[in-house]
């Protein structure tokens, strides 16, 4: 079954960004217009998981790229605590602060979830792959950490026939 926003414009956002060798900035669905875009949603900088996930997504950023498609990962982490990750891991992504949690929430990355055997409210680990017209081509609501990357750069070679 099909969720509320595959297939429907994706919700505006603008979020500052830090980036490789201290890059700083701000990144806006409008400023994406006209580029196929991933946006991962993860929990929080630095922990195993989110690890394993952002280290994946720099391997394949070559191949994202390739398939002219922008990377970005999204959490409610600062921007100092993420210039901290890439520096730590040697990431190659940009990834965007979202304290208020808006955009979190406006894409489905915020709800009640389990942890530990006990519901709360967090970061639900998801993606979405937003086509150049501004629509979500694909949104996975709960994505694992591992092999993740994999999966959706498979699936945007799909969409682009590439």
């Amino acid at each position: 079954m099909q969720d509320a926003l595959t297939g429907a414009k994706a919700p505006g956002f603008e979020l500052e960004t830090a980036g490789p060798g201290g890059a700083q900035g701000r990144v806006s669905l409008a400023g994406l217009a006209g580029t196929w875009t991933v946006v991962y949603i993860y929990p929080k900088d630095s922990t195993p998981g989110c690890t394993t996930e952002a280290k994946e997504f720099t391997e394949l950023l070559p191949r994202f790229q390739a398939l002219g498609a922008r990377v970005l990962g999204l959490s409610r982490d600062s921007l100092k605590a993420h210039r901290n990750f890439i520096d730590k891991q040697g990431l190659g992504l940009e990834l965007a602060s979202d304290p208020s949690l808006e955009t979190l929430k406006a894409l489905g990355g915020w709800g009640t979830k389990t942890v530990c055997g006990k519901s709360c409210e967090g970061v639900i680990r998801s993606t979405l792959l937003i086509a150049p017209d501004g629509t979500v081509a694909r949104r996975w609501p709960k994505a694992p950490s591992k092999g993740h990357a994999a999966e959706v750069l498979a699936a945007l070679a799909e969409l682009t026939g590439k």
